[in-house]
């Protein structure tokens, strides 16, 4: 299966990947083309722009949560029926995670892809130093096709020239021209962009404002031409309903003959979460009903199982405080043995307190703010069984926060870090598994099936 695509890459973070993949984004969706969207990396944020620019799910490519074998899987999982595929990079091209080489980086998604590049480098304090820039980075690793440079923040025709002129030595086309335009630039904070959902208006405009500034100085022709010269891909699509499925499972589901209930959180508080996740827990014979934190007084009527994923509740803390009715239906809900699965944002929400407010008082653990920032992956193991994990399951994470637990762990903690720093984390008690670490499920399925058939025995 052959879909043309493109790895939108850069020198080093804040060179205009972000506004780049979007608006190519959405200059190819606005000529009518079906555009599929990825992020590399765990970036929960980014695919929330690239989801409005497109009209499809932005999906993340992550060699490190989901190891390299998954890589071209999902990516045809997300392009199935698509015309083109965009797929923005993460950091400085080369730059993977940390102390594992090329892993999970730019470089080695795209090699993974048989992708072409395109490297967006920021131009505003150079001119002919380009050329050594660019050079560098096409020849470090031969087997990364760099097929054109975007040039950024350029301030006028005669810095255009000169970059121009710097880089015909190089023999790398220049298939785009960016002016500085502080009106496509979305605003950020302490995790990084503000998510589309808390400001969905100026999203919109701000995604229409990246649209015209690449359909404007970039070649759209030319890139798509490269875009179709990226190589065949070997393996076959993803598919959720094929990777749950077990023979225990059907025998679970004929014998329960039910299809329990797993309310996911969502809205402005509760963002982050992985498509994969709920299309698992649907293949696994569950409905999927969102609901919001903010706004819904209860759970959906039959709730069985409750998933609460990242996001910023530190952010709406007074706002899920005050939601008092939902507060208590969450605990009486984990107080009754019901599986429930909390990631960092949901963590926070099921301690006694976040910054001295009430939460849902599951876990007799405090929450609160700090200065520090905790970043990076993780090689996680299952340190009991859960509803979740068997003890002893391995599975990789991510850690991105800068909040604090007191304690971080309870007496059963949920996982064991083996990587540095080495250490037990977060809270099982009943049907809770409750932790700071990001994961995602397609690179176990059994987590979702496992908690599934939970739901159906609980």
């Amino acid at each position: 299966m052959s879909v043309p695509r493109l790895v939108i890459a850069a020198p080093s973070s804040r060179s205009g990947k972000t506004t780049v993949a979007t608006g190519l984004m959405a200059a190819f969706a606005a000529r009518g083309l079906a555009v599929s969207p990825h992020k590399v990396g765990p970036d929960y944020i980014d695919p929330g722009y690239h989801a409005l620019a497109t009209g499809r799910v932005g999906r993340n490519l992550d060699a490190y949560l989901c190891g390299p074998e998954l890589v071209g899987p999902l990516f045809l999982h997300g392009a199935r029926g698509c015309d083109i595929a965009v797929v923005e990079g993460v950091m400085g091209m080369y730059d993977g995670a940390a102390g594992e080489g090329e892993l999970a980086s730019t470089a080695h998604v795209a090699k993974l892809l048989r992708a072409p590049v395109v490297l967006v480098v920021d131009a505003a304090s150079q001119s002919r130093s380009v050329a050594a820039l660019v050079h560098g980075f096409v020849s470090f690793d031969p087997e990364v096709r760099v097929g054109g440079v975007i040039l950024n923040k350029v301030a006028s025709d005669r810095h255009e020239a000169l970059l121009r002129e710097a880089l015909e030595q190089v023999g790398v086309p220049v298939l785009g021209v960016l002016r500085r335009a502080p009106q496509v630039d979305t605003p950020s904070r302490h995790l990084g962009l503000v998510p589309v959902a808390e400001r969905r208006g100026e999203a919109v405009e701000a995604v229409a404002a990246m649209a015209a500034q690449v359909s404007a100085g970039c070649d759209l022709e030319a890139l798509a031409g490269l875009a179709r010269s990226a190589g065949a891909l070997s393996c076959a699509a993803w598919d959720a309903a094929e990777v749950v499925s077990s023979p225990t499972h059907h025998a679970t589901r004929s014998a329960e003959g039910s299809t329990p209930r797993v309310a996911v959180a969502g809205g402005s508080a509760f963002t982050f979460s992985y498509a994969e996740h709920a299309e698992l827990l649907a293949a696994a014979g569950a409905e999927v009903v969102p609901f919001d934190p903010l706004r819904d007084e209860d759970l959906p009527e039959g709730t069985s199982g409750l998933v609460i994923g990242g996001g910023f509740p530190e952010v709406y803390a007074a706002e899920l405080s005050a939601n008092e009715p939902l507060r208590k239906a969450v605990a009486v809900l984990a107080e009754s043995g019901a599986p429930v699965a909390a990631e960092c944002a949901g963590l926070l929400y099921l301690c006694r307190e976040l910054d001295g407010l009430p939460m849902c008082g599951v876990l007799d653990a405090g929450a609160r703010m700090t200065e520090r920032l905790t970043l990076g992956y993780r090689d996680a193991v299952a340190v009991g069984d859960s509803v979740l994990a068997a003890a002893g399951t391995r599975l990789r994470g991510h850690e991105f926060h800068r909040t604090a637990v007191e304690p971080g762990s309870g007496a059963d903690p949920a996982w064991g870090f083996r990587t540095p720093p080495r250490r037990v984390e977060g809270f099982v008690h009943r049907g809770v598994h409750a932790s700071y670490l990001h994961t995602h499920w397609a690179a176990e399925p059994g987590v979702a099936r496992r908690f599934v058939e939970r739901c159906r025995t609980s």
